[in-house]
Order: structure tokens, then sequence, then C-alpha cells
């Protein structure tokens, strides 16, 4: 992997992070640094998902599923293996609500690391919390960032017994009305493919970005070069989900950007660092565009990054848009059109 911009950290600051021994030893104690597996343990885990058939070179484990949303505006598949991993803390999810009388589409990709409960925990509760939240409908944005935060502070209080640190990223896309509000916590990513282009609608939170590394300074954190540029030395991500020793450092602060929903916006590609390690953006939506139905997209994606060679868990959700204001508008202007064949 390049070097950030800053180099390796120089000797002249390795002193204060003394400070900072007890802290790591805790954390690194049977847990992999997030998102990225070196060394002798990549070795072993490879080996043992090659032993349980989870290598890549076979078939993926899919899920996908056709959106029979009442007004027909997109549809969606859904992909997910665990690649080369031996373990799986990939989850996704895809919901389809009615919200005061509004149909709502969301979808979901939570990338775990130091195990499962984090990333399960927001799948189980994010959009839950969200939909009920008083401002859903009428300040989306503000609904979504403060149901982030208050989803991470609710884990952190369930997982407090817990000894060993856990986190996930959540890279999520809302559709209400005409309105797409992606946000974004960690290094799962979305991008959409809009008039043609293929457009990134989230960033991916490194601590090696000039401004995360000032946030988390200025908190009394460090970034140190450890294999990746790592928050305290050991996380990879400078946002996420959960992280309870990392939590001052590491918040679930979403970068939320929206986008309108009209016949420019063809499709919607949400997926963990497993397919955007391999595969760029360009890539993917052109691989996705002449592929109509999300979920056999879904699947090539997800079969590209293996064959690429994907050292990570992988998951992919699609959501193409029909076109729904303008197919709509359409729809009923064709029915008035029969209704007055039919009069005159």
């Amino acid at each position: 992997m390049r070097e950030g911009p800053w180099g390796p950290p120089p000797s002249a600051r390795l002193s204060p992070l003394l400070l900072w021994v007890p802290l790591l030893a805790f954390l690194l104690a049977g847990r992999p640094a997030s998102c990225s597996c070196q060394g002798e343990g990549a070795e072993v885990a490879e080996a043992a998902a090659a032993s349980m058939g989870l290598d890549g070179d076979g078939p993926p484990e899919t899920a996908g599923h056709i959106s029979n949303s009442a007004n027909g505006r997109f549809i969606y598949g859904v992909a997910s293996s665990p690649g080369k991993r031996a373990s799986m803390e990939d989850f996704s999810e895809a919901r389809i609500d009615d919200v005061d009388g509004e149909k709502v589409g969301m979808f979901g990709v939570y990338d775990g690391h130091g195990g499962v409960r984090a990333a399960e925990y927001v799948k189980q509760h994010l959009f839950s919390n969200l939909i009920k939240h008083p401002k859903f409908i009428t300040d989306t944005k503000a609904a979504i960032a403060e149901t982030y935060n208050h989803t991470d502070s609710e884990f952190l209080k369930a997982d407090s017994s817990q000894t060993r640190d856990a986190g996930s990223t959540a890279s999520t896309a809302i559709i209400v009305g005409d309105r797409l509000l992606v946000a974004n916590v960690g290094d799962s990513r979305a991008v959409i493919c809009k008039g043609g282009q293929a457009i990134a609608v989230s960033r991916d939170h490194k601590p090696d970005q000039s401004d995360e590394r000032q946030r988390i300074e200025d908190a009394g954190g460090f970034v140190m070069w450890a294999g990746t540029w790592r928050v305290g030395g050991v996380l990879a991500v400078s946002r996420a989900f959960g992280d309870k020793l990392l939590k001052q450092y590491v918040v679930a602060d979403p970068e939320i950007k929206e986008e309108v929903v009209d016949s420019s916006l063809e499709f919607l590609i949400l997926a963990s660092d497993g397919l955007w390690d391999v595969v760029t953006n360009e890539d993917a939506v052109a691989m996705v565009k002449p592929i109509q139905d999300p979920q056999e997209a879904a699947d090539k994606l997800l079969q590209e990054a293996s064959k690429r060679g994907s050292s990570d868990n992988i998951t992919v959700v699609i959501v193409r848009f029909l076109d729904g204001t303008v197919a709509g508008d359409k729809s009923e202007d064709k029915e008035k059109e029969t209704a007055n064949d039919q009069n005159s």
C-alpha cells in the first residue's frame, strides 16, 4: 500500500507514543487490525479459508431480492461472500418501509472488525431507529446524523461488558420520494452512475486524510504507520461504530450526500472494501451498466473482485432506478389518454 503524504512517522515523535503502549497491547491482543490482514496471520487465515472452500475460487454465497415497492421505482440485488477470509464480518440490509404514508427504501453495507458484534448490531438497529425518528420525513439529513450517533451510543452501552473491542463501518442509502441520501462512516463506499458517469457519493474515512488526522490529533490521539496508516497504531479507519477504546478519536458522525432521483440517475452501488480494494469506481460502473438485473450485476461484481484477488470479505448491494418520477408521470398521462380514448 502506498504511504500517505506524511511518510513514516519521524523518530522524534515516538517518545509521546510510549504513553499508548498499554492501550495498544490491549487492543492488539487477539484482534486483527481493521480491514487489513498481514504477515503470518493472513497466511493462516487464507489457508483456513481455502480448506473450508472460502478462498474465492468457488461459487459466491449470494442473497438477492427484487423490490416489489408499490411505485415500482427501483429494483435491487445483494451478493456477499467471505472471500479468502476464514470468517465473515460483513453484513448487509435491504428493506422497504412505509413511513407516514411515504414508501421508503433503505439499503446498507456494514463491514465489521474485531468480530461481528458491532456490524450485526448496526444491521439490526440502525434503520429501525431511523424510521422512528420524529424528523425522518421533514428533516431526513438531521434524522440520519442523529440516528447514527444514537445507535453508536446504544451499541457501546450494550457492549460495555465485553473485553474485546469491536467496530463496524456503515455505508447506507435512503430513498425518500425523489431524494437519495447516502450516509457513510468508515471505508465502505457508495458509487452512483449518473448521466453515464461513475460518481463517488461517499468518502472513505482514512486516518491519513489531512482533516481526519487533524481531528484525531486535536482530540489527543495520534496516527502512525503500521503497515498502513492507523489510529493509535491500531485501526485503519478513522470513523466507525463501536471501537469504545478509541471512541474519542474514531467517531460515528456520518458524512451525508443527497442526490435527486431523476432520469439521469441509473443505479447505485454500495459495497465493502473487499470490492473497492481491487475494483475501481469506473470499472464497477462499466461492468454494471449493461446488466439490467441488479442481482446478476451484484453477482458479477462479487465474482470480479474474487477473480482480481480480493483478500477480504466482499459484499455488494446494487439498486437500479427505474426512473420512477418520469415513468410514473408518463404512466399517468398514458392512463389519461386511454381513458379519453375510451370515452370518445
